[in-house]
């Protein structure tokens, strides 16, 4: 797949989106650098990926327009951490076209900020949509809004119409003037442990012949009903929890045929998204310390939940961690995963994961660190803030020209503020951890345990090398794995050893050993030639 750069500053790069796009061939990628794009752009009959460049903040303002910042009509579109604005236009807008929106920011103001139209795939992943008449119309198109907030809306959160039949999981609607889900149309979607909130009618309207299926959903504080389906309209409402709705909380008009299934929610707890992530915590190589941990928090929720529920007191429980240990061995992934045991748990409304380091929070001059942090922060609220290397923000605490110290000491500030509202995980290797605590006087207090993530063994890397490769369709030749073993005795006291990640490293280095060894061939490798790693392979990537 071709790349193409964008960045008005660098000697060689497009100067514009819209001037790569010209150039670009179907496939390609377009890598964008930080700043602000005042561009609108139309595809017809195009395949491209828009990406902003690693950790830079990339915003699109189509905001001097009446028409889409971004609009696709028959072709294949995925855009991927940008910042997508609109004004009096639609921010995205596409019509059968394969949709990928992942990680990014969409705003609008008088329209809807996504509209996908007559679409037979689109996904909406770990996004952010706010600020529009609607945050997302969805007609006769099927496809996944997955981890998505969205927030301040005028009107109606999410719209699904014309008989479409998306998948909507794990998201938060809140601050509606509408309502936080309107399904209409005889459409049948399926809505699974989502939250919606604030709400200035109804949580979840059902109308129209529509037939949704409405798993664990949670709604609150809505000024109307929490869910109501008009007569004609069926579908399953199983494992739902509405608190401070209008009454009826769930409303079922004469002439809808609705199966309602009642779950407590110690049973919704007990049984579904929980065992399952567990048992993918299970699956997961090594780490026996963490994982015992995990599931000993895990149980004391659950157990304070049931105290709650029969009228018994309760004491606080901070679900901010300190991960500490070496690089590569699994804390950022059960970070994701502890963020879904918190929602699953009924703790944190959305589960959602921000990963950080010293450079989102630490501003340039006084006072911009405090607003960076903030801003942040606030952005993760419902879910889990991640901060990698956090050690960094202290290292250079007695340098007046570091602002990190400003950092801790306003993230003290927002976790007293908040302390129930985020969970925020800290990590970093466990003797630079111990610096960061003593920062700040109440820093350590914030924090209820430290969970100390050991080293991988030989064998364990050997076993997480076989995943990766599997993985990428590969197979792994048994003659292979003792000399894999030996280069994981050899560099596992190293003192940059970095454990999984010298797996993936490995890997791709056996990959493109294997590409020498077939191209030197002179002939079409056979299927199997091209699927199998081979000793060889392993020699050459492990001298390199």
């Amino acid at each position: 797949m071709r790349t193409l750069t964008v960045a008005p500053d660098r000697p060689g790069a497009y100067p514009t989106i819209g001037s790569a796009l010209l150039e670009a061939p179907d496939g390609a990628a377009i890598a964008i650098a930080a700043g602000t794009y005042a561009e609108t752009l139309e595809l017809t009959g195009r395949s491209v990926t828009l990406q902003a460049e690693p950790g830079a903040t990339v915003i699109l303002d189509g905001s001097g327009a009446d028409w889409p910042t971004v609009r696709a009509v028959d072709g294949s579109l995925t855009l991927s951490g940008l910042e997508v604005r609109a004004l009096e236009g639609v921010a995205i807008s596409v019509d059968r076209t394969t949709l990928t929106v992942e990680q990014c920011v969409v705003a609008g103001r008088t329209r809807p900020a996504i509209s996908v139209h007559a679409s037979t795939a689109f996904t909406i992943d770990r996004c952010t949509v706010t600020g529009a008449e609607t945050g997302i119309v969805v007609e006769g198109a099927g496809g996944r809004i997955l981890d998505t907030t969205i927030r301040e809306i005028s009107g109606d959160g999410i719209v699904v119409a014309l008989g479409a039949d998306p998948l909507i999981r794990g998201c938060t609607v809140t601050t509606c003037g509408g309502r936080g889900i309107y399904i209409y149309q005889y459409s049948r979607p399926e809505v699974t442990d989502t939250e919606i909130a604030q709400t200035g009618t109804e949580g979840i309207g059902v109308a129209h012949g529509s037939t949704p299926v409405l798993r664990r959903v949670t709604v609150h504080d809505t000024r109307g009903s929490g869910i109501t389906f008009a007569p004609g309209c069926g579908g399953t409402v199983e494992g739902h929890r509405l608190t401070n709705t209008a009454q009826p909380a769930l409303l079922l008009t004469e002439g809808a045929a609705v199966e309602v299934i009642e779950e407590s929610v110690a049973r919704v707890a007990e049984g579904g998204p929980v065992d399952d992530l567990l048992a993918e915590l299970d699956e997961m190589v090594g780490l026996p310390g963490v994982k015992a941990e995990v599931r000993a928090l895990v149980d004391e929720i659950q157990v304070d939940e049931w105290r709650r529920t029969a009228g018994l007191s309760v004491g606080a429980v901070s679900h901010h961690l300190i991960f500490a240990g070496a690089p590569g061995t699994g804390k950022t992934t059960i970070a994701r995963l502890y963020g879904k045991l918190l929602k699953a748990l009924g703790v944190l409304p959305n589960g959602g994961f921000t990963e950080v380091s010293r450079r989102d929070l630490v501003g340039q001059y006084i006072g911009h660190t405090a607003e960076k942090t903030t801003t942040v922060f606030e952005k993760s609220l419902g879910g889990v803030l991640f901060i990698d290397e956090a050690y960094t923000l202290s290292r250079s605490a007695g340098n007046a020209g570091d602002f990190g110290q400003e950092a801790i000491d306003a993230l003290v500030k927002l976790m007293e503020d908040h302390r129930d509202e985020i969970a925020i995980i800290v990590a970093g290797y466990t003797a630079e951890m111990s610096d960061f605590l003593d920062a700040n006087p109440g820093l350590a207090s914030r924090f209820s345990k430290t969970i100390e993530f050991e080293n991988y063994s030989a064998e364990e890397l050997l076993l997480i090398t076989d995943r990766m490769v599997a993985g990428g369709d590969y197979l792994l030749d048994p003659a292979a794995g003792p000399p894999l073993t030996s280069y994981f005795d050899r560099i596992a006291h190293g003192a940059n050893f970095g454990n999984a990640r010298e797996a993936r490293r490995l890997v791709e280095g056996m990959r493109k050993a294997q590409s020498q060894r077939l191209r030197a061939l002179g002939r079409m490798p056979t299927t199997e030639e091209l699927r199998y790693l081979l000793p060889d392979d392993v020699l050459a990537a492990s001298a390199g």
